[in-house]
């Protein structure tokens, strides 16, 4: 059964997206050993156990008073080359050990031996990855392949590449949806215990205040005069100082009255 054709040119479309190489070229200023902030990095990221080459021209030669080192590393800790004074091509194949990103840093340092009139060199990086990395004029002579059976080879393990990545976009979407779920969950239950106290320090108050209300009451029937704040102080933390506050007022000038 025939593929449509919509089909197979968004599928071709993919394809290219991905065999596409990351090419860049840039200036690299120079700088003395002691300045910080002197790495210049570029980023890419990559899936686990995929082949990476990065290849690196600098312009310049050895001796002109200007070194450029090269480092790769990724966001967890894993060093995949280190490289000192390179001049001209520099090219270097590794395997990443994480999903992660990589970083391709260069640094140009003066080394001060002589005068330098444009403390500047021209990098040119390459990185391939994946299928793109694998040299394919050798494993076409050494299998002995057609061309176009190794230009389908070549499709079919970037056809791989595409659905290994959409499997790892899935994974990583669930895992941030259910992040966001647990989270949704705490923050209600947060919420529910914030409301609950809230009501039983609503509750307190009503229970205390007609209590206090009460006694106030009973006093002023019985015509004496009953010192509220020696008897209620420890309580009055409890509450709103500034309402228990006028409402000892009011009630002082009560009994007042009425013991007189």
């Amino acid at each position: 059964m025939a593929l449509p054709r919509s089909l197979l040119q968004y599928i071709c479309s993919l394809v290219l997206l991905v065999g596409v190489s990351q090419a860049l070229k840039f200036e690299l200023q120079g700088m003395l050993a002691h300045y910080d902030n002197k790495m210049r990095c570029i980023r890419n990221f990559v899936a686990k156990d995929t082949l990476v080459v990065v290849t690196s021209i600098v312009s310049g030669s050895k001796g002109d008073g200007m070194v450029v080192n090269l480092n790769i590393k990724d966001a967890v800790g894993n060093e995949y080359g280190r490289a000192k004074d390179v001049v001209g091509e520099q090219r270097t194949v590794f395997t990443s050990h994480a999903d992660a990103a990589f970083d391709v840093c260069y640094e140009n340092i003066l080394d001060g031996s002589k005068y330098v009139q444009t403390p500047q060199k021209t990098v040119e990086l390459d990185v391939d990855i994946g299928a793109d990395a694998k040299d394919w004029s050798a494993i076409q002579a050494t299998e002995k392949l057609k061309p176009v059976e190794t230009e389908l080879r070549r499709i079919e393990e970037m056809v791989a590449e595409i659905v290994g990545e959409m499997d790892y976009l899935r994974v990583r979407e669930q895992k941030l949806r259910d992040t966001n779920e647990s989270t949704n969950t705490r923050v209600k239950w947060f919420g529910m215990l914030t409301t609950f106290l809230l009501i039983a320090l609503w509750a307190w108050q009503i229970m205390y205040l007609r209590a206090y209300f009460r006694f106030l009451r009973s006093s002023l029937m019985k015509g004496t005069i009953y010192v509220f704040d020696l008897c209620l102080r420890p309580f009055t933390g409890w509450a709103d100082a500034a309402s228990l506050g006028s409402m000892d007022i009011v009630a002082n000038m009560l009994l007042i009255r009425g013991h007189f």
